[in-house]
């Protein structure tokens, strides 16, 4: 069983929180009533990357888990610590400036890129083995 992915997989989902706590605070502070989610940059900016975040978890967790099941738990949650730590720079900088979040997202998406590829490469050997 994969312990190290499933720790991940929880960190990840604590991380998903905080950015929504992080809207609900941003609802306030910048004055922006509900159900609105638009208006104003500040909260607009931290909105996105609550959004973005759910919108990249059906993509992460299969990959993290496929990778971790066919190729190395160790192995896979490291690089979904990698893809958190992607998240929480994207955060830090997307909350500055609209340009300041790319270089999360390409930590983010690298890590993707990096578990899709483990998980290919580990369910062709699985395959190739028999």
């Amino acid at each position: 069983m994969p312990r190290y992915t499933a720790l991940v997989t929880l960190l990840a989902i604590l991380s998903y929180f905080y950015f929504s706590l992080q809207v609900a605070s941003a609802h306030e502070k910048f004055d922006v009533k509900l159900p609105a989610t638009f208006g104003q940059p500040d909260f607009e900016r931290i909105f996105r990357v609550q959004m973005n975040t759910l919108e990249w978890m059906p993509i992460f967790l299969p990959l993290l888990w496929l990778c971790a099941v066919y190729l190395s738990d160790i192995g896979a949650a490291i690089v979904g610590l990698v893809w958190i730590g992607g998240r929480v720079l994207y955060f830090m900088g997307y909350r500055e400036a609209v340009d300041k979040r790319l270089p999360g997202f390409f930590v983010q998406a690298t890590a993707c890129l990096l578990l899709l590829l483990g998980a290919f490469a580990g369910i062709v050997m699985r395959l190739m083995q028999g």
